[in-house]
């Protein structure tokens, strides 16, 4: 746990009990602040009454004594209108921050300059924090791990000049961070996400440029125009990152067929054959943890090590196992077409496993890359709209649930005359029509995948 000793002896309102509001709540009171909490449901409230947390409808209090109001990121802070604890908080001019603003505060208390890597994105951040954490660790770093992609950050160890935190920030967090400051700020990339709490495209590109605006040194991949324009503002200390041929622009890092080069055009790091950093996305990742681990001081030989180790996330692109030729993959997180793009272009001859709650746009989108689909198998809510867009194209079976799909599928890619046919569970769908979430969905795919003779 990190002590947030920053509002000792203060008064502090926090609106939000889930798992994040709960190790706030802790850290808070651990730091000595007296915190009045309370969230919407019932069951929250319970959680923190069990803990001795106390609780009021913060409705009813004279927020006049209040100096901070610690907001839950999943709380709407503006869009689609600001939550009511929001509302109150905004009348009494008390300031509105999130847990990670709490974190920054109390490293510029206890640690000043402490390593602090903070990753955003609209697509490859929980990849791309993961794979820097395992990178630095592979390499002996005292590294902490958190944020959206799991752990609550003032759950982990507290800053300190020996130990890296490595945060993924949604653009929920960024906007209740207003002093974030770290060493190193990553930027992968800015695409249409999340306008229903942000409003336009414009402010939520403006949240994510915040990350890598107080940021000792920025490091952005520059494959869309938002990003590129967001790179261009930065004057100094920047290490842009481009996937693809051409130029590299100055001290930046480009990732060509799986190759990570420098400005210089030297050779840094080679991604091809390991199978956890499949596709072009993941030579950006890569790329991006490669520039991460130069700037914190890794050599050369460390980096690579990481790099061929990474055993990948679970529930996205992760190789769950093969039968003779076959490779099964699970890519359940892959919950939009964006997503499942990344899949696609990785492989071909595709047993393609699709469906579930489909998002706007449906697979549409996916349509330049249905050449690389041997056949596909459709599951959930989504089937009759799904084949409506692959009739003609791709030769498709309506399975209607995971566990007949992923027969139909190993036995069509084990009867194929293909060299590595690959079962591939790419919903490009939520999961809430058939299971809880996308992680139960992918552990019922890696069960059935076990499960086959």
């Amino acid at each position: 746990m990190t002590p947030v000793t920053t509002f000792a002896g203060q008064k502090v309102a926090l609106f939000g009990l889930g798992g994040s509001g709960l190790a706030t709540a802790r850290a808070l009171i651990a730091g000595g602040a007296e915190v009045v909490a309370w969230d919407d449901g019932a069951e929250g409230v319970a959680k923190a009454q069990g803990e001795g947390i106390s609780t009021a409808d913060l409705r009813e209090q004279d927020w006049s004594g209040f100096v901070a109001l610690v907001l839950a990121p999943g709380v709407p802070l503006t869009h689609p209108e600001p939550h009511w604890s929001v509302r109150r908080a905004q009348e009494a001019g008390v300031e509105i921050v999130g847990d990670i603003e709490l974190f920054c505060r109390e490293r510029r208390a206890i640690a000043p300059g402490a390593p602090f890597v903070a990753i955003t994105g609209t697509n490859g951040k929980s990849t791309t924090t993961a794979l820097i954490a395992h990178v630095l660790r592979q390499a002996g770093r005292d590294v902490q791990m958190g944020g959206n992609i799991g752990t609550a950050i003032l759950s982990l160890e507290p800053p300190d000049a020996a130990r890296v935190h490595v945060i993924e920030m949604s653009s929920f967090q960024i906007d209740l961070t207003p002093t974030l400051d770290p060493s190193v700020g990553v930027l992968m990339n800015v695409t249409p996400d999340h306008l229903d709490r942000h409003g336009t495209m414009e402010q939520y590109a403006g949240i994510k440029e915040r990350l890598i605006r107080g940021a000792d040194l920025a490091v952005v991949g520059i494959d869309d125009a938002p990003s590129r324009a967001i790179a261009d503002r930065r004057a100094e200390r920047l290490v842009r990152v481009h996937v693809g041929a051409g130029p590299t622009q100055g001290e930046g890092l480009r990732a060509e067929a799986g190759i990570i080069r420098d400005a210089a055009g030297a050779d840094l790091a080679d991604v091809n054959g390991i199978g956890s950093l499949r596709g072009a996305h993941n030579w950006q990742n890569a790329a991006v943890a490669v520039a991460v681990a130069q700037a914190l001081g890794l050599s050369a030989d460390e980096i690579r090590a990481g790099l061929a180790s990474f055993p990948g996330l679970p529930h996205r692109m992760e190789e769950v196992g093969r039968r003779d030729r076959v490779l099964f993959v699970n890519d359940s997180k892959a919950t939009n077409a964006d997503s499942t793009e990344k899949a696609l272009t990785a492989f071909r001859d595709i047993h393609w496993i699709l469906g579930g709650k489909a998002k706007d746009g449906g697979i549409f989108p996916l349509v330049p890359y249905f050449e690389r689909v041997a056949h596909a198998y459709l599951i959930g809510a989504a089937s009759d709209a799904f084949a409506a867009t692959l009739e003609g194209a791709v030769p498709y079976t309506r399975c209607g649930t995971l566990d007949v799909a992923v027969e139909k599928a190993a036995q069509n890619a084990a009867a194929s005359g293909a060299p590595e046919p690959v079962v591939l569970l790419s919903p490009a769908c939520a999961s809430y029509d058939q299971f809880r979430n996308f992680e139960v969905r992918g552990d019922r795919f890696r069960e059935l995948v076990q499960a086959l003779p």
